[in-house]
């Protein structure tokens, strides 16, 4: 962590999905690894379950059911993007659990996607998890994990 944060309490992400994670300049979604969106982490799914990061309200809930954006608690704008490229699936391998305006807790499922669905279509099934309002939140560690499972911390950020 950050020493010149050492006295500052900082809010927390978690995974939403078991797999491995990554910081998001990894991710192959050149939008992403430029942080064009914002920064965060994503994570490489092993399983199809897609947990809420965060706790919060649903601000935006695709059409495609690929996108959801999160207004945490504490103001912060989180962006969880299942998949690259994955608005061409049209929804095809998603079953969304949420609508705008629920709350949602750590853990709670956002959507269920279909795996072989992302492989069949040669589709990434890489999940980005971002900070979208970056203007006003600065993260401060992040942790990568080859093995990780939902709900476990991802990245921790402060309010700049």
């Amino acid at each position: 962590m950050d020493n010149n944060y050492k006295d500052i309490i900082p809010s927390v992400v978690y995974a939403t999905q078991n797999g491995a994670t990554k910081s998001i300049e990894y991710m192959s979604d050149p939008v992403f690894a430029q942080k064009t969106l914002g920064d965060g982490m994503f994570v490489i799914p092993t399983e199809g379950i897609v947990a809420s990061p965060v706790k919060g309200k649903l601000i935006v809930v695709s059409e495609t059911k690929h996108a959801y954006g999160i207004l945490a608690d504490d103001g912060a704008e989180i962006l969880v993007h299942v998949g690259v490229d994955s608005v061409i699936l049209n929804g095809k391998g998603f079953i969304s659990s949420v609508k705008v305006g629920d709350h949602v807790d750590v853990g709670t499922l956002l959507c269920t996607i279909d795996l072989d669905i992302f492989e069949n279509e040669q589709i990434s099934s890489e999940t980005a998890i971002v900070i979208a309002n970056k203007n006003k939140f600065h993260i401060i560690k992040k942790y990568e994990h080859d093995t990780v499972t939902k709900s476990e911390k991802i990245f921790e950020y402060i309010r700049k």
